[in-house]
């Protein structure tokens, strides 16, 4: 069994409260949903994502021979703890918002309805995988939002925090409207376009500059994009021009350092001189959205931009206070009230309202039994452990992807602060079943 698939990959807790579980028979149903308190600061909206992955999990969860030897002769676990885990497996149902959709803080995006220990042994790798896919293409959407319909390609792999992280990030991003992405590994994977240039250790293993760019054009004459920044930018595309000149196909040029406003228009002209006006400028080095957002907003013609680093860690947000909690165990709804992190206990459903363009128009939060206005988001994707119909592909999770963004009111695309938040009410049937389940616990 692959390690990023084990049930052990999970807090150790996660068994210890399993084994309690058992031992005192507490297999009543469960019911927990997995949301996002709030909001990172200049994030006007999230997009959910990693469902599929999520999905694949459950599905495959057991236990191997060899991890419940580890359990048995691991001394924490009482005498047959590991034949009980043996048995084990998913047989709940899930509810969740499809990949893709723009939501909001105290929405619950999934829900998962089991036997408790099912239910709780999940939480850890649906938080992870949910987490983390949801953190990159909610980063990766403001890029998209900031590019106006210029192309955007992940670079990130190198600085991810892991490969799966470098190759969830690549998967998030593609959903989230990006062309492709440099991680090879994604297109077998995943089906997402792979895009490559060059480095600049290939241009200075060459004796010079134009004879690197000659080698790697006969090398690749359908696809030719030709790093320039090595030494000096210009020359580089005064000698990526001459050899067009002399019959050599370039699809491109790519900058990677700099002034990218001016060298983008400097560069632009020697190609246009040169009769190279289908060539492309492809820029890239520590960008992110707000960067993006400059250079397309002041006119620098620039058609594409690789983001790396910054897309890949979330720089300037690196987490989601994401949660997993149990909203109903044993048909009576729960509630947790800690100072700053209470939940809304019960089944809930996310109710959203559009204006008459089409745009979001409002959320509410409701219990699932009273139905409220407008369009329920979570929607079954599970049922007695089996996946609700062929998992959804990639590229119509992705056309969906866009039709939300398209969607969005105009002040909830901006890269700063809306000036008036999304409104997302609580229904007063759930603010009621708080109140009785707070005086039933007090």
């Amino acid at each position: 069994m692959s390690p990023l698939s084990s049930p052990l990959l999970t807090d150790l807790y996660q068994l210890t409260m399993l084994q309690a579980y058992v031992a005192a028979g507490m297999r009543g149903t469960a019911v927990f949903e997995l949301f996002v308190r709030k909001l990172p600061p200049h994030r006007n909206f999230l997009m959910a994502a990693g469902l599929d992955q999520a999905l694949g999990f459950v599905e495959g969860l057991r236990f191997s021979a060899e991890e419940l030897e580890w359990v048995d002769a691991s001394g924490l676990f009482r005498s047959g703890f590991a034949a009980t885990l043996g048995g084990l497996r998913f047989t709940g149902d899930i509810h969740a918002m499809p990949e893709g959709t723009v939501f909001f803080a105290n929405e619950p995006i999934l829900r998962v309805t089991a036997p408790l220990p099912e239910a709780q042994l999940l939480e850890t790798r649906l938080l992870n995988l949910v987490h983390y896919e949801t953190l990159i293409a909610s980063k990766a959407s403001r890029a998209v939002l900031a590019a106006r319909g210029k192309g955007l390609v992940d670079f990130g792999l190198r600085r991810a925090h892991g490969g799966e992280a470098g190759l969830l990030a690549a998967r998030a991003s593609y959903l989230a409207g990006f062309a492709g992405t440099a991680t090879t590994l994604a297109g077998p994977m995943f089906g997402i376009p792979v895009v490559g240039t060059m480095a600049h250790s290939f241009v200075q293993a060459h004796e010079t500059e134009a004879e690197a760019f000659a080698h790697f054009a006969r090398v690749f004459p359908k696809n030719a994009v030709l790093l320039i920044d090595t030494y000096d930018t210009v020359a580089g595309a005064r000698k990526a021009a001459a050899l067009a000149a002399q019959g050599c196909a370039i699809r491109g040029v790519r900058l990677d350092s700099g002034d990218l406003a001016t060298l983008s228009r400097q560069v632009r002209r020697i190609l246009d001189d040169a009769g190279l006006p289908d060539a492309i400028v492809f820029a890239s080095g520590n960008l992110d959205e707000y960067r993006v957002a400059d250079l397309v907003a002041g006119g620098a013609p620039i058609d594409a931009f690789g983001i790396g680093t910054s897309l890949a860690t979330s720089s300037d947000a690196p987490y989601l206070d994401c949660v997993y909690k149990l909203q109903e165990y044993d048909g009576r709804a729960r509630r947790k009230r800690s100072s700053g992190k209470a939940t809304w206990p019960g089944r809930k459903q996310v109710f959203r309202r559009y204006a008459s363009d089409g745009t979001l128009a409002g959320d509410v939060v409701s219990l699932e039994t009273d139905a409220q206005p407008g369009a329920p988001l979570l929607a079954p994707v599970m049922r007695g452990g089996r996946r609700v119909g062929a998992p959804v592909a990639l590229a119509a999770a992705r056309g969906y992807a866009q039709s939300e963004l398209a969607r969005l009111p105009t002040g909830l695309r901006a890269l700063s602060d809306a000036a008036e938040p999304y409104p997302v009410e609580i229904a007063p049937s759930l603010q009621a079943l708080a109140a009785d389940v707070d005086r039933a616990t007090s």
